[in-house]
């Protein structure tokens, strides 16, 4: 991120309180306030918003059914949002709600001058409307000329008096914008699904309603008491409303957005109304609208009737918040969906911070304390160590792009690289043996970079693990905060002589899984399978092989575009690929496939992919998929579209 740039404005969506915190919700909070604590740490005036999105129909409907006024209802919900953040130390600096006077009141502000620009203009709607989604849609879109293209749930046609929004208006403006801004949405791929979107044709948009009253109301001076507006023009509001728009906008300098954090169901919201309304307001553009996928549990998509919704405060409060944090954003590539399940966590927590971060911390503990009475020294590092000094800094370097281009899990990927710089170089210089060589200076040098290095990935991991890293920080004499980010990692100095502090592990070894999983879901079913499967079915499954659908949907297959291909030197069977799968990044895959294909046969042409294995070492490197081949006296054969399909088409 640029040091000119002073301010940083970083936005959740506001949530819809029709239902209570999820593990989507907690996985939006967790990134924006990942940036929202490096963007201070990095010296910048920080504005982090989150809240509650709390008028339409749909809250008006759920509270009636609860025997509730709707701001009872909102009342109830919304806390519940605004007490699990603060349970998760998040650290926003406004919590928003779309019942505030003052949002309220921006929001008409906003209204009126859309309207006498010309830009609203009232006239009669007839459309198909779907409730849950609080969205319209188009004969053309519509699933089987009824149920939306969304949900799949049955829309209703509306026929009443409203208010437009041109929104065909601002079609070719939004086209130049995202052509002229690559990263404006983010990863890639979404950007592009916008771009084909819009350049489809936008119609004018219905942003008003009479047939419910919960809502805001249309500025009195328009004389229409009967409208309320349409609930997404007033929810998007709020990034602006927020900082005091058309009442006190003594804040409004923090606008525009560094990042608008959403999930890819609000994208269109995002990506197409919201940047036509702030053209009609003649503000600025977001610097990012950044989307990212879904999550599931144990391959099956969440829902209240499988019971297998994920309760971010049961999986926090079982495993730490802070190694489930670490979890969520190392476990998937932004923009693609996410499986949760606890035995991953569990590998996570052991093997990534048990075993990589908190083993070495103890090492170091160890070794200052057998050599030298636990006193650390930087002296001697660059006489001695200057080439893993310098891996160090070419990782640390890289860092700050791949956090604000939302590649939070090759942040993390990258950032681990220098603690296996610092393991590897314990195992290859041995200081036991130096000690006993009579290379003190040389045994203590080593200890003192490992130091270091710990103390520079404890500065670049605390907007992931604030709480963690102040631990290893404290325990290596010195405090996370912009003076130390500015020293140890933009000047790149080395830490003054200290006294490193034993504390106990942080990361003890997880045997088991921790919660019980509902008895409908996946991991339940394999666990008692044998009670609540009848037998019979059961034994011709066992003799036969035969596996159920569930289990085969467990599995993703998709298409993928080979984009590089080379030999692995020294290998009589394998090819190292870069597969495009529609992600923000390529997929590295080794495959052994050389006796039946060159590079050459590869470059260029499609596959399909096994993309959500998890990533194995061949030869000493990473492969993140496997590639479906069929194998038979004649050779082997790979799996292969018959049409060329978009990379990342799911296959089944």
């Amino acid at each position: 991120m640029s040091q000119q740039c002073k301010k940083a404005y970083i936005t959740t969506p506001i949530y819809y309180v029709n239902d209570i915190p999820h593990i989507g919700h907690a996985y939006t909070t967790i990134i924006a306030d990942t940036l929202a604590i490096y963007s201070r740490m990095a010296g910048l005036d920080t504005f982090f918003l989150t809240g509650t999105d709390e008028h339409g129909q749909k809250i008006e409907q759920a509270a009636r059914a609860r025997g509730k006024l709707p701001k009872e209802y909102a009342d109830e919900i919304s806390k519940r949002f605004k007490d699990l953040w603060d349970e998760f130390d998040i650290t926003y600096d406004k919590f928003i709600r779309t019942t505030d006077e003052e949002h309220k009141k921006g929001v008409q502000v906003a209204f009126l001058k859309m309207y006498e620009k010309g830009d609203i203009y009232k006239d009669v709607y007839r459309g198909h409307y779907c409730i849950s989604c609080e969205a319209f849609f188009t004969e053309t879109q519509l699933v089987d000329g009824e149920y939306c293209p969304e949900c799949g749930k049955p829309t209703t046609i509306v026929e009443e008096e409203s208010y437009f929004f041109r929104l065909s208006k601002y079609q070719e403006p939004l086209l130049k914008w995202y052509k002229e801004n690559e990263k404006c949405i983010l990863p890639k791929t979404r950007r592009n699904e916008v771009i084909r979107f819009v350049e489809g044709g936008l119609e004018d948009l219905s942003i008003t309603r009479t047939s419910f009253d919960w809502g805001v109301k249309l500025p009195e001076s328009l004389g229409e008491p009967e409208h309320v507006m349409y609930v997404w023009l007033d929810a998007l509001m709020n990034y602006l409303t927020a900082l005091g728009y058309g009442t006190d906008e003594a804040k409004i300098d923090y606008w525009p957005a560094r990042v608008h954090l959403i999930g890819k169901d609000i994208l269109r919201f995002h990506a197409v109304y919201w940047p036509a309304f702030l053209m009609s307001l003649e503000m600025e553009m977001p610097k990012h609208i950044a989307a990212h996928g879904w999550w599931t549990r144990n391959g099956e998509k969440m829902s209240k009737s499988k019971g297998n919704v994920v309760n971010p405060k049961e999986v926090a409060d079982a495993y730490g918040l802070e190694n489930f944090r670490y979890f969520m954003l190392r476990e998937v590539p932004f923009g693609g969906d996410g499986d949760f399940s606890q035995k991953a966590l569990m590998d996570r927590i052991n093997s990534d911070l048990g075993n990589d971060l908190g083993n070495l911390l103890n090492r170091v503990i160890g070794m200052s304390s057998k050599y030298s009475n636990s006193k650390i020294t930087s002296e001697n590092i660059t006489k001695y160590y200057q080439n893993e000094l310098d891996e160090v800094y070419n990782s640390i370097d890289k860092l700050e792009p791949l956090l604000f281009d939302m590649q939070l899990h090759r942040y993390l990927e990258e950032l681990w690289k220098p603690l296996s710089i610092a393991n590897k170089a314990i195992d290859q210089y041995k200081p036991w043996e130096l000690m006993k060589e009579n290379k003190e200076e040389e045994a203590l040098a080593l200890i003192g970079l490992i130091a270091n290095i710990l103390a520079k990935v404890a500065i670049m991991l605390h907007p992931v693990m604030p709480k963690t890293t102040n631990k290893i920080a404290s325990s290596l004499a010195f405090e996370i905060d912009s003076n130390s980010y500015n020293k140890y990692i933009k000047d790149k100095e080395l830490l003054p002589q200290f006294n490193i502090t034993k504390i106990p592990p942080l990361f003890p070894r997880i045997e088991e899984i921790l919660l019980n999983e509902a008895t409908n879901t996946p991991e339940a079913k394999e666990s008692t399978k044998d009670k609540s499967k009848d037998k019979e079915i059961q034994k011709c499954q066992d003799e036969e092989g035969l596996i159920t659908i569930d289990q085969f949907f467990q599995t993703s297959l998709k298409v993928g575009t080979v984009i590089e291909a080379q030999e692995v030197k020294k290998s009589k069977k394998l090819l190292k690929l870069q597969v495009d799968l529609g992600e923000d990044r390529p997929r590295q895959i080794i495959a052994g496939i050389k006796e039946w294909y060159s590079p050459e046969d590869l470059t260029g042409t499609q596959v399909c992919v096994v993309a959500n294995l998890k990533p194995a070492k061949l030869m000493g490197m990473v492969s993140e998929g496997m590639l479906l081949a069929a194998k038979d006296s004649n050779g082997l054969a790979l799996i292969r579209p018959e049409l060329r399909k978009e990379a990342g088409t799911a296959i089944g």
